[in-house]
């Protein structure tokens, strides 16, 4: 496969219902989420030296490596997710039942000895891991072959049964589908199918509240938001509840994803009203974007939302990688890794390379510019990281 940036721009339909990720909603999960012993809110960082290098008004990162000493924000999805189930299952509301609350003997009493089911690149199994291990309950965990050794770890460190198969991510979920099925389990996936969609949408609801924080800390609406996307759910998550949040003033909203698995961006371009999938072993080093099929759910949101879908390099990640690690001298370095620093690699490549000009007007890039990123995770696999970093492995981007 030829490594490429490719864009394709579009009008939002403005069709999709977004009441469910309004600012309304993300403050119910912003305040389920705050339950926790272990919320703080994670910060904003600006970054005026680079955006002024780089010929832009303003630079600011949402870093999601200090989401409940996790290193990623997935938890936020898994973790709303469970408890949405738990209070649909206790016939409840979840504004009434807080995560504390659903950390007590009592709720527990009730809930007997559950077990929650997934498929994950690392993220999000160790996100909901970690939840069904606060709620004592049981968890079960697929990793796609190829995943790293530190990511499993991790993941049976919260307590669950963990294992890499030898499968891609979409068969890992159809065997973590599988499973639940014939086990009783729940599945717990931010991919939406027909007949499995409360869920996913949970999920997607969860995310939001990196946008009642965000939405909280801003002190000027953002002109442009990159979002990363594998499936699909949290760019889709970020994008409805922007969207719902300024309505006809939203930021322009462009999804970025790796050559080697980029369904959106396939879907996007087809314009056909089918959603494309990519097959095969999707061996990008954005292990957390290696998605090939869309949640449908997701797609809906975008397909309102998004103005632009960009499918870039793996040099693309590892070159965001490097600079928020080094950024100009002032700004506060961020360790990001290379699914949480692809759609910021994506932008400095538009900014800084000639050759990609023509996508740089077309999204409407300029010195008044203010961009928005969402670093999702750290260091999960810090030998990579390193070998990015500290090695220059993955150059051909940047110079």
């Amino acid at each position: 496969m030829q490594e490429r940036f490719e864009l394709v721009t579009r009008i939002p339909d403005g069709k999709a219902d977004l009441s469910a990720f309004s600012p309304a909603e993300a403050g119910k999960a912003r305040a389920f989420h705050a339950g926790f012993s272990q919320y703080t809110q994670t910060p904003l960082t600006s970054l005026p030296g680079l955006a002024k290098a780089v010929g832009v008004a303003a630079i600011q990162v949402k870093d999601e490596s200090c989401r409940f000493g996790l290193n990623a924000f997935k938890v936020l999805g898994g973790s709303y997710a469970l408890g949405r189930y738990i209070a649909k299952t206790l016939g409840e509301d979840i504004e009434h039942l807080p995560a504390n609350r659903i950390l007590s003997e009592e709720v527990r009493e009730k809930l007997g000895q559950l077990t929650f089911v997934t498929a994950t690149d690392g993220n999000h199994g160790r996100g909901v891991a970690w939840t069904a291990n606060q709620l004592g309950q049981k968890s079960v965990v697929y990793m796609p072959k190829g995943s790293a050794r530190e990511r499993l770890n991790n993941i049976r460190a919260e307590g669950a049964d963990a294992s890499i198969t030898d499968m891609n991510y979409d068969d890992a979920v159809r065997l973590a589908d599988k499973h639940a099925r014939e086990y009783g389990w729940v599945m717990v996936q931010d991919t939406a199918w027909e007949g499995y969609t409360d869920i996913p949408l949970w999920i997607m609801q969860g995310y939001t509240t990196m946008g009642a924080e965000m939405a909280a800390q801003l002190e000027q609406a953002p002109t442009h938001i990159f979002l990363q996307a594998g499936v699909g759910s949290m760019a889709g998550a970020m994008a409805g509840f922007f969207t719902a949040l300024y309505g006809e003033n939203k930021p322009k909203i462009v999804v970025v994803e790796p050559n080697k698995a980029d369904c959106l961006f396939r879907t996007a371009k087809a314009d056909d009203g089918t959603l494309h999938n990519v097959t095969g072993d999707m061996d990008t080093i954005m292990a957390g974007l290696a998605c090939g099929e869309p949640c449908s759910i997701g797609w809906e949101v975008l397909k309102a939302c998004a103005d632009g879908f960009l499918t870039v390099p793996e040099s693309a990640a590892a070159d965001g990688m490097r600079i928020l690690a080094a950024p100009c001298r002032g700004d506060a370095p961020i360790v990001s890794g290379e699914s949480g620093a692809a759609a910021f690699g994506a932008a400095m490549n538009l900014l800084l390379d000639p050759n990609l000009a023509d996508m740089k007007e077309r999204l409407g890039l300029d010195e008044n510019s203010r961009l928005l990123f969402i670093s999702t995770e750290g260091d999960t696999d810090r030998e990579n990281y390193r070998r990015v970093v500290w090695g220059g492995a993955y150059a051909g981007g940047l110079r």
